[in-house]
Parts: structure tokens; sequence; C-alpha cells
């Protein structure tokens, strides 16, 4: 359960709405409770009043004091829904976008190498499946115990009211052992099942995705048949495995709730020794085991929200895994220079992936504050993995990095479907507006968003699919220059621009980076701008 325990944290940043989603939640069960008991001590209360007056015996009986309480408990108990769910589903849905934006960070915070462990399709599982399976621990798993809880203490105390404390105290021990068997004994049951149920649909579905996506590549190699006669193979396991668990939460939900149903029996019983001594009157005998059968409803929740907390803790233990925690790689692994007249100093680092043979071995750099190098380099010659590598997203096999801190612009443009504003904005929080639209001077966008109806608000579409390559490559561009690093780190920041384009730009980029460090990454010298001195990779 310790996989859990940083995203419980996290759930419980918000400690009042979560407080409040559960009395809401305890308002609806009282009040189905208190409708389902008052209802039965109203219908035996008037058929003993009837049978009384058939024999001709006079009697009264006060038809509006319990109406009225039947009929609060009714709209009490709609009213309760309703609001539980409203607030509940925007409690969710808060929770589910403050674990995503903390898996967020992790994710920025994680080393290439890290996030290039695992397919395309291994991170769509993370941030759906694993999510969806975090944000909903709350509403499945925290609110319904802990009410359960609540709810049984309070027909305890009631049963203590109304009857005696043995009875009380008989009822408490019965609900505990209803309670421990429909939570703690459904968990450790299904555990280890619901566990690997969890990493075996991951798997599956990676193996789909990736069937989907080499489909074609299958197809030329005859093995179509065959590979989709082993997805449904796994399907089935799977399957398989799936009844065994879903047999064993029927098997602890049909034993709580026959607990739930002994002990209605041992307060009619009990009640009825009271009612023969004259302590009780028959409408009270009656209202204790309604009310417990009430409780029901609350333990009908529990068993299915316990046996799927296995693949909770297993969708939990994969980010864990798979994110690493922000500060652990980027500016809090690189030092500063010791010189304060240095912007970056490699010494003998060597570039690699996992897997594979070194692509750069015993390169030096050393850079001056101020100063502003470019790094020329044919296609596959590791300009790209080298830049990866000063800016600190791809650790050095070896050597020894440091550097001030670092914007950096990636060779790959990445431009999310935003508006213009957010996309640039990621550079700068603090960015104003006017700020915003002399960067886009800077790299001649200026006019083309001014004519746009919503100017800063534009909307840039799917990775920047409303814009030409140029004009996407020059709004990733310019949420670099918008960051305040003193050293700026450029992988081809000319891409898709022509010559005219490219030598305007980058006469203000001298004035703009003026006092930064810059190190700049090209296949030519045309593609690069001002320099100082430039280093051939070979």
């Amino acid at each position: 359960m310790r996989e859990l325990a940083p995203w419980l944290a996290l759930i419980f940043q918000r400690p009042w709405r979560l407080v409040l989603g559960g009395v809401l939640i305890l308002a609806t069960l009282a009040s189905g409770i208190g409708l389902l008991a008052l209802s039965g001590w109203f219908i035996t209360d008037t058929a003993i009043v009837g049978i009384l007056l058939a024999a001709g015996t006079q009697v009264a009986v006060n038809l509006y004091v319990p109406g009225g309480g039947i009929r609060f408990f009714a709209v009490s108990r709609t009213v309760a829904r309703y609001l539980e769910r409203v607030y509940n589903h925007d409690t969710v849905l808060r929770l589910l976008t403050d674990i995503r934006v903390a898996l967020f960070h992790r994710l920025a915070g994680a080393s290439r190498t890290g996030q290039s462990r695992l397919s395309g399709a291994q991170w769509l599982s993370r941030l759906t499946s694993d999510v969806d399976a975090l944000d909903t621990i709350y509403l499945r798993v925290i609110a319904p115990a802990a009410l359960a809880g609540v709810i049984t203490l309070l027909v305890a105390l009631l049963a203590w009211v109304l009857f005696s404390g043995a009875v009380a105290l008989g009822l408490l021990a019965i609900t505990t052992l209803a309670f421990v068997l429909a939570t703690v004994a459904v968990y450790v049951r299904t555990r280890e099942p619901s566990y690997r149920q969890a990493d075996r649909q991951e798997e599956l579905r990676t193996a789909v995705v990736e069937h989907i996506e080499g489909f074609a590549e299958l197809r030329a190699a005859g093995r179509t048949g065959r590979h989709g006669a082993w997805l449904l193979r796994q399907a089935h396991q799977m399957n398989s495995e799936q009844v065994e668990v879903d047999s064993k939460v029927g098997w602890h939900q049909a034993i709580s709730h026959l607990l739930i149903n002994l002990c209605a029996v041992f307060a009619l019983w009990a009640g009825y020794g009271l009612y023969e001594t004259g302590a009780i009157s028959g409408p009270v005998l009656v209202l204790l085991p309604i009310a417990i059968l009430g409780l029901a409803e609350v333990y009908s929740m529990l068993p299915d929200a316990f046996g799927k907390l296995g693949s909770t803790v297993s969708s939990a233990a994969r980010l864990n895994r798979d994110a690493t925690p922000a500060g652990e790689q980027g500016k809090a692994e690189i030092p500063a220079p010791a010189d304060d007249h240095l912007a970056l100093v490699a010494q003998d680092i060597a570039v690699r992936y996992d897997g594979f043979a070194p692509i750069l071995t015993h390169f030096d750099l050393t850079l001056s504050r101020g100063e502003r190098i470019g790094i020329l380099g044919r296609s596959g010659s590791g300009k790209s993995s080298l830049a990866d590598t000063l800016a600190g997203l791809l650790p050095a096999s070896r050597g020894e990095l440091a550097r001030q801190p670092c914007a950096y612009l990636t060779q790959q443009t990445a431009l999310f479907d935003d508006t213009l504003r957010a996309n640039l904005i990621l550079g700068n929080p603090a960015a104003t507006d006017a700020e915003l639209w002399q960067v886009l001077e800077l790299v001649e966008l200026g006019d083309r968003f001014a004519r746009e109806p919503e100017q800063l608000d534009t909307w840039l579409g799917n990775t920047g699919s409303r814009l030409s390559g140029g004009e996407a490559r020059r709004v990733a561009l310019a949420r670099v220059l918008l960051n305040p690093a003193p050293l700026v780190v450029l992988d081809e920041p000319f891409t898709g621009l022509d010559g005219d384009t490219r030598s305007r730009i980058s006469k203000r980029l001298e004035r703009w980076l003026e006092g930064k460090s810059v190190i700049s990454l090209a296949h030519g010298s045309e593609a690069l701008p001002a320099t100082d001195r430039v280093i051939h990779l070979e």
C-alpha cells in the first residue's frame, strides 16, 4: 500500500472539500435509512391502531408528525443525493487535475532515457487508465469505507437508545465482522490476482495498439491471423483471471449481506423479548431491524471497490516507477560552474543510449558568460543528442557537466492543442501581453496573429496543425526566447524558414539575446544565428 502514499498525500491536499463531500454522502445514506425506518414504524403503528379500532378500542394516532418526517427524509434524500453527485463529481475532476498536473511535473523532470523506456502505447496507458484508477480512489474506496463505519456506529447508537447496550454491542460485533469481510478480507484475497490483472490488461492494451499500428507490416509478413489469435488467447486468459476476482468479490458480498440480514433477525429477536416485558412498543420493535436492513445499501459498495484496490495499487506502482519525481533530474543534478565567469563546462562527455554504442565520446566544451557558440554536424552526427545532454534531458554516460540554468529549443517542434498565449507563457508564466507581442514581432509573427480575431487567444490546433511548419517553429522559438534563463540552447532554430526570413530573425536575435550565453546547433553555417566561434562535429 506504500505505493499509494504519494498519491493519497496529493488527494488529501483538499481536506475540506473531501470532508464536505463525505458529509453529503452521509446525509444521503442517513436520509435513506431514516426514511426506511420511519416508514416501517409508521406502517406498524397505523396497522396496530387499525386492529384496535376494529376490536372496538378507542385509540388515537398522530398522522402528521411521522408523515411530516417521512416527507422530510424523502425530500432530504433526493436533495442530498443530487448535491452529492454534483459536488463529488466536481471533486473527482479536481483530483484528476491535481494528479495529472503532478504526473506531468514528474515526467517533465524525468530524463529522456527514462521516458524512452516505454512505448507510446504504454505511456497512453499511464496517462489514461492508471490515472483514472487513482482519481476515483476517494469516491470508490475512502469515502464509502469511512461512511460505512460512521453509519454502522449510528445504527448501534440507535440500538443502544431504543433497545439496550447489550443489543447494541451484539449488533456492533456482527456488523464489524461484515465490514471486515467486505473490505480487508476482499483486498487480501484479491490483491495478487487483481494486481496481475492490471499488469496483464496493460500488456494486452499495448499489444492491441501495436497490432493496429503495425498491421501493414504484419499483413505483408502474412502474420495477421497468428498475431490476432495470440491476442485472443491473451484476452481469454485475462477474462479468466477477471472471473476469478469477480467470484471472490461476489462471495464476500453475499456473506456480508447475509450478516446484515442476521443483524436484522438478531435485532428482531432481541426486541421481541423487550416487547414482551413492555420495555418497547410494537412500532419501535420494527423500527430497528428495518433500519439495519438499510445498511445493505452501504455495504454493497465495499466489496467491488476493495476487489479493485489491487489494480489501483498496481497503477500507482507503475506511475511511481516510470515517472521520475521532479527534482531528481534536470537542474538539481547539474551544478553551476565553479567559475562565475563561465556559463557551461563539459569535460570528457560521452553520449549514448542504453544498449547502443556511444554517439559521442571525449567531448569538451567551455562556454564563457555572454559567449555564443555554434555547433555544426551532418545528420546523424549526434547534434540533437548532444543538445539533450547539455540541456539536461539526456544524462551523460561519462564525464562531468556544469552549467547555468538553461532554456532549450528542441529539434522537434512541440506545440500544445491550446491557444497561442498558453503555448507562449510556458516559457515565462509572468510574461505580459506586451512582451508576448514583442517576441512575436521578433520572429515575424506579430502581423500574422494581429489579423486573427482572437489574436493571442487564437487556437493553434493539435500540435499546431493550424500553422505552417515554419510558423510553428517560430512559435516554439518565441517561447524559448521568453524564458529568462541565462543560457540558451537552440537546436536547428530556423527549420522551415526561407533564407530572407532567417536572416532578418537572426539579426533581431542578436539584440534580444544580448548578455546571454548561446549554443546553437545546425547542419550548416547558414542555419546558425550569429556566433563567436563554431565547433564541427566529426
